[in-house]
């Protein structure tokens, strides 16, 4: 599933401040290979350069 900016999001990242909690896609970077890489944008700060599989859509409410 690609995702799209402005699309919320839940980043799956062990090693990333923000594991677990949920953000907005920002920016979509094609890579050289033909993935994707978002930038999340959370409430307190950014992760940039997150492939898909570290991505679930959240919920809407």
């Amino acid at each position: 599933m690609a995702f799209e900016e402005d699309d919320s999001v839940i980043l799956h990242d062990e090693h990333s401040d923000y594991d677990g909690e949920e953000g907005t896609i920002t920016q979509v970077v094609e890579t050289m290979f033909g993935d994707a890489n978002y930038t999340v944008s959370f409430e307190d700060g950014q992760e940039q350069g997150v492939p898909e599989d570290n991505l679930e859509a959240a919920e809407d409410e």
